[in-house]
């Protein structure tokens, strides 16, 4: 007889021959920035994640620099926004002022720029539009600004999430022209057309103001399409590949461990946070031991960085000995 619970009989033996682990080192932690003083605003669909002004953000990163914790995902939120998204590209924006001020007091601290339109366009989508029409190339200048704006401003990453066919190309060439050739290209390979963004617009103001995104993000049928997007990234000159939602994605996170070598990242976006933060608050699971199967998940099918707005939490109990 195969006598296999000889090696679960302790704590101290399954830690042993643990085959899987999740580190400090391997989380980015998003947060959100708005535009005038004095702000801490809660966002009720993400019980604990606030959007802070500039005047405030130190509260947060003091949290970040207790908890450990190396990288964050910072998105913007500015006051005025107009048809072809102005503050995005704005060398004096609220995202490229932020960084400025984190790079200021954290230097240490890796800050990885979100490049998108949708938090800076009237109308919602991460693209120009025209005759109801979210035009590609027309939006890929406006991209490689906004990129080349935040290196400026000290960003270590830029992370481009508006899905528009050739943007890494296009933002790697304008990085390169801008004299930018050492800043790393985290690109949203795998950005699926889900429902599980549902809380992040409430934080970044971003819900499309018509129709939805499925002209130019993924539809979820299709992992071979992820794999021929994942490709395109890699050759357009991305440095990290991000699948997009984490959980109902395992398996195209699982198919690209397999099919490349790249350093992959999964977002554990919104949606999936909420659902768990409402179910430990009706006291149906416990949140801990979920969060950590969660991640330890992530990391079984391939990822070596997750972002997450659990990352504080599960800095802690990482510490803690989970």
């Amino acid at each position: 007889m195969f006598r296999r619970r000889r090696l679960r009989s302790s704590e101290y033996m399954r830690a042993l021959v643990r085959e899987t682990s999740v580190s400090v080192d391997d989380l980015i932690y998003p947060i959100f920035v708005v535009e005038g003083e004095n702000q801490k605003n809660p966002i009720s669909s993400m019980p604990g994640i606030y959007q802070y002004s500039i005047d405030r953000i130190d509260e947060e990163l003091d949290r970040i620099r207790e908890a450990g914790v190396k990288g964050i995902l910072i998105f913007g939120i500015p006051a005025h926004k107009d048809e072809v998204g102005s503050e995005a590209y704005n060398e004096h924006g609220i995202i490229q002022e932020a960084i400025r001020h984190i790079k200021k007091v954290f230097p240490e601290l890796i800050v990885i720029a979100d490049i998108c339109l949708c938090e800076y366009t009237s109308h919602g989508h991460c693209g120009v539009i025209k005759d109801g029409e979210i035009l590609n190339d027309e939006t890929l200048p406006l991209l490689a600004r906004t990129a080349v704006t935040c290196a400026q401003a000290g960003a270590d990453m830029v992370a481009p999430s508006n899905m528009m066919d050739g943007h890494v190309a296009a933002i790697r060439e304008a990085l390169d022209e801008a004299d930018l050739k050492t800043v790393p290209i985290m690109s949203y390979t795998a950005k699926m057309a889900s429902g599980y963004y549902g809380p992040f617009r409430d934080a970044a103001h971003s819900a499309p103001g018509f129709g939805d995104r499925k002209t130019y993000q993924m539809d979820y049928h299709n992992p071979r399409e992820a794999l021929r997007d994942m490709w395109d990234d890699i050759n357009e000159g991305a440095d990290i590949l991000i699948i997009k939602p984490g959980l109902a994605y395992m398996d195209i996170l699982k198919m690209a461990s397999q099919e490349t070598d790249m350093p992959l990242a999964v977002y554990n976006v919104s949606g999936e946070y909420s659902m768990v933060k409402a179910a430990a608050a009706n006291g149906w699971i416990d949140e801990k031991r979920i969060v950590m199967e969660n991640m330890i998940g992530f990391k079984r099918a391939g990822a070596q960085m997750i972002i997450t707005y659990h990352a504080l939490d599960v800095a802690k109990w990482i510490k803690e000995g989970y």
